[in-house]
């Protein structure tokens, strides 16, 4: 016999939340792509200063790229990562450390300017 949590230690019997493409967003104000592109860049390349495992972070960025909500899915359980919101905003490691995205890695803004000639 055990605690209720004892099982969490093991993968076993975990719900594993399933995720969910993020709801629309709106930017504060209408962006390019470039811009976007270069807040993404930024996000990523600064992320691992937030905390946490470098190894978490690139599973995260990988699942937020994914084409495919399964490809994300299988990245973040085979990762070991715990999403607490559905749309990947907040999730966590096994260790404990927090793990929070911004809207913009995870879905274009519906304000985006589309940039002519291209």
């Amino acid at each position: 016999m055990g605690c209720i949590g004892s099982s969490q230690a093991k993968n076993e019997g975990v719900k594993r939340k399933k995720i969910r493409k993020p709801k629309p967003w709106a930017h504060t104000e209408p962006i390019t792509r470039a811009q976007l592109t270069n807040m993404r860049e930024e996000f990523w390349d600064t992320s691992p200063h937030y905390g946490g495992q470098r190894e978490i972070w690139d599973a995260l960025r990988a699942a937020a790229e994914a084409d495919q909500l399964k490809l994300a899915q299988t990245i973040v359980d085979s990762a070991g990562v715990i999403v607490e919101n559905s749309d990947l905003t907040l999730c966590w490691d096994e260790r404990g450390a927090r793990y929070e995205l911004p809207m913009y890695v995870l879905r274009e803004p519906t304000n985006l300017i589309t940039e002519q000639g291209q």
